[in-house]
């Protein structure tokens, strides 16, 4: 958590660095400075320490900090049934690598351009949709990623916490009788390793992004050994040798449908990510630091996690002819009780990782733009984590109603909103931002528009949306939805293109007055 800032203040050799503390300044006064270093009228309404922009000096977060931002994200339980699933779906070795090259290439190019918008202006993503859905129709957007989140926080808390109930009883074998009674949907033994993995995660994430930083570059070698470690046995236990060709013998166009297919979906994934990645990068060195933590992490990253996949499913196969669903059905068959406790630890850290960072901060900064007069980011962590908590996510996962239809929706709306997003930030203002005006709600304020939302970006939201939704739920256009992000994202950024007003003259102008110390 930030401690320090440093608002419209000339720092001097007898000024200590960052400032006047923000625990003593209120945010009203808070903004008073911040009007005052910008000659604009700063809202409390749209401003607080967390919203702030982040100053260029002291930012922290290198290219290793991205790198290890993807070697956890990329090795994540969920990426590897995905993967895996290639496999039962008839795609051989050469065929998965090349579907993943294919989402990897371009994931890249995609989180490049997210990842520079936060790099230059120093914002959140909440903040950084105020620039095409207007200060307050931002919500819009933010709310709909947050909700996605928080739902997938709770679920992903519950998944970890199957691993460390496994964990357990492996270690003291007495407390498998606490797992067999129910309590709400989840046993004694359930509640305690869910609620224990809801209290650290809690704990972390109260020390603000710069103790995330520090947890995923200590959480990203230990899961790329692991995982290694785990093909590594895998093939040993194969006799050296694994299925390489496809299972079901796919070829010509099927072939190529399928793998064009997984390399989008592989995309769609990270829908999510993509939206909000300056979140991360509003504190990222320099632009260079975005592209080589990404390209280690992205394309060099997936490919190696390419090889653990086709190692782990193919020779799991030449084992005993089954198809694995993720790493964790390999772990709870190793025989040694020491080896199989270290390896759930490092699928523990895994997703803890993984969730801090995919699932955890974009709820908290939502919450925070919605209420920025009441809520600092660690009170939004905790009321996020508390949603995540009183909505029993074991019961939303084992619904599919819900899976499908509340979070497949929510989600669907995800690539038309990159695309609005995008098309506005880099084709009509061609990256110009006056970071100042973000934050207040005079009539006059460049991103105030009509009561403080965009009608255009609406307009071209909502075509978007539809399509989207319609390929995720109509059945006759199933064959379409492996490419519905990419459909929504263009149809979204097409339709603004057309509709936005190209002829108005917009200005560039620095957050630097308004800005905080970079302790993001």
């Amino acid at each position: 958590m930030q401690t320090t800032s440093s608002v419209g203040v000339t720092e001097t050799p007898d000024e200590p660095q960052g400032g006047p503390n923000h625990r003593a300044v209120g945010n009203t006064e808070l903004c008073a400075i911040a009007s005052e270093a910008s000659g604009r009228t700063i809202s409390p309404s749209l401003y607080n320490i967390d919203l702030a922009p982040t100053k260029a000096k002291g930012r922290k977060w290198t290219s290793y900090s991205i790198f290890t931002l993807w070697a956890n994200d990329v090795h994540s339980l969920g990426n590897y049934a995905f993967a895996i699933g290639l496999f039962s779906l008839g795609l051989g070795g050469w065929q998965i690598l090349v579907a993943l090259g294919i989402g990897a290439v371009l994931l890249f190019a995609l989180l490049n351009f997210s990842g520079f918008m936060g790099q230059k202006t120093g914002v959140p993503f909440p903040v950084m949709s105020r620039i095409s859905f207007g200060i307050r129709g931002a919500q819009i957007a933010s709310l709909i990623r947050g909700a996605v989140a928080v739902a997938w926080f709770g679920i992903q808390t519950y998944l970890a916490s199957v691993v460390l109930r496994v964990m357990l009883v492996a270690m003291a074998p007495g407390l498998k009788d606490l797992d067999s009674n129910s309590i709400l949907g989840l046993s004694t033994l359930g509640w305690f390793s869910f609620v224990a993995l809801w209290i650290v995660q809690l704990v972390i994430v109260s020390f603000g992004m710069e103790m995330i930083r520090k947890y995923e570059a200590f959480a990203g070698p230990v899961i790329l050994v692991t995982m290694a470690a785990i093909a590594v046995w895998v093939f040993v236990e194969a006799g050296g040798a694994i299925q390489w060709s496809g299972i079901k013998g796919l070829e010509g166009g099927e072939m190529w449908l399928t793998i064009f297919a997984g390399g989008a979906l592989w995309v769609s994934i990270y829908g999510t990510f993509v939206l909000n990645f300056c979140d991360f990068t509003r504190s990222s060195t320099t632009r260079k630091s975005i592209v080589k933590g990404n390209f280690w992490g992205i394309p060099i990253n997936m490919l190696v996690f390419g090889a653990i996949v086709v190692v782990m499913a193919g020779g799991q196969y030449k084992i005993n002819g089954t198809v694995i669903e993720s790493p964790s059905d390999i772990v709870q068959s190793i025989p040694n009780t020491l080896l199989l406790v270290l390896a759930c630890l490092a699928l523990l850290i895994l997703t803890v990782a993984v969730n801090l960072m995919a699932n955890f901060v974009a709820p908290v900064y939502a919450l925070t733009n919605l209420f920025p007069r009441h809520l600092n980011f660690r009170k939004a962590a905790w009321v996020s984590g508390t949603i995540g908590l009183v909505i029993l996510p074991w019961n939303l996962y084992n619904n599919p109603i819900v899976i499908v239809y509340f979070l497949g929706g929510l989600g669907a709306l995800l690539g038309p909103l990159f695309g609005v997003i995008m098309a506005d930030y880099w084709l009509v203002r061609r990256g110009k931002v006056n970071v100042p005006e973000l934050y207040t709600d005079d009539p006059k304020g460049a991103y105030f528009y009509k009561r403080g939302v965009n009608p255009r970006a609406i307009i071209a939201l909502i075509p978007a949306a539809a399509i989207a939704v319609a390929i995720a739920f109509i059945p006759a256009l199933a064959p379409a939805a492996p490419f519905a992000w990419f459909i929504g994202a263009g149809v979204g950024a097409l339709t603004f293109f057309a509709v936005a007003d190209r002829k108005q003259l917009h200005d560039d102008v620095s957050g630097e007055p308004i800005a905080v110390a970079s302790t993001h």
